[in-house]
């Protein structure tokens, strides 16, 4: 399930979809592939200036759609129409990243965390439901995991990119929950760690966990086995946010990440949990 700055979370994506079958392997990695092109188009810097990116995404919409229906200049993107043929992904999953791709050329605060909610569905549940008909689910509850699974994934990228989102004159928490714990953003431009960053920090990352709670509640047991690559991303996710609450929520001062070879075991384990227990 890919999200916003798809370059920091590769070898995730790598583990959960090596144990699949080939044929669904090859599918999800046309789905990457169209995420990670989308994403560079907004966040790299060799795009250039804004309104350059603005326009390189318009035209990378319009060849999706001709892709969808037709031929687009991209085999990327024809790729990408066969497979949602394939597995009946519906189309509008794709245009729903698009929007919250442009979301990120055009807005860098958000009031509400309603606001922040509405982003995360855009760019993070969006590529849940792409995925989700390739990993073939029985009952349509899952819809409701893959969505707030993506949303707690997603809560806990902004949360471990405080800092680096600062540095680019993004700050994805709220403003009200920033007026809530007395932390101006001033200083988290300034990267300042104090009391009240550490209470804003826990509260945040709370609200993530509450997220990975809902999405373990609405997975139902027939599909626990088919969205098995969905359930090693969500191990490995969580693992970062615990990372983020030992290093007392201080992602300013430190870098906050998963080593590839943990990200590895926690596959691993998962695997073989799946293999003899079923779950």
């Amino acid at each position: 399930m890919p999200l916003r700055g798809l370059s920091g979370v590769r070898s995730s994506f790598h583990y959960s979809f090596a144990f699949l079958p080939r044929s669904q392997r090859d599918a999800l990695k046309a789905v990457y592939a169209f995420c990670r092109m989308t994403d560079d188009i907004a966040d790299s810097p060799e795009v250039g200036e804004l309104n350059r990116r603005v326009e390189l995404l318009r035209k990378w919409r319009e060849e999706l759609e001709s892709a969808f229906h037709g031929r687009s200049n991209y085999a990327v993107l024809n790729h990408l129409s066969a497979i949602a043929k394939r597995f009946n992904i519906p189309v509008m999953h794709f245009y729903d990243l698009l929007r919250g791709v442009e979301m990120d050329l055009t807005k860098n605060r958000y009031a509400t965390f309603e606001e922040l909610r509405e982003y995360c569905t855009l760019v993070a549940a969006s590529v849940g439901l792409m995925t989700l008909e390739i990993f073939g689910p029985r009952n349509a509850r899952t819809r409701e995991y893959a969505v707030n699974l993506g949303i707690a994934l997603q809560l806990t990228n902004i949360l471990r990119d405080v800092g680096i989102d600062g540095s680019y004159g993004r700050i994805y928490l709220p403003a009200e929950d920033l007026r809530r714990f007395g932390y101006p953003e001033s200083d988290l431009l300034a990267r300042k760690y104090t009391p009240q960053f550490r209470e804003l920090m826990e509260f945040e990352t709370a609200r993530a966990e509450e997220y990975f709670q809902r999405a373990r509640a609405l997975l139902p047991a027939e599909d626990r086995r088919a969205m098995f690559a969905p359930k090693i991303m969500e191990r490995i996710y969580f693992h970062t946010l615990l990372r983020i609450k030992q290093a007392d929520y201080n992602v300013l001062d430190h870098e906050v990440s998963l080593p590839r070879f943990l990200q590895f075991l926690i596959a691993l384990k998962y695997w073989v949990k799946q293999r003899l227990l079923g779950r």
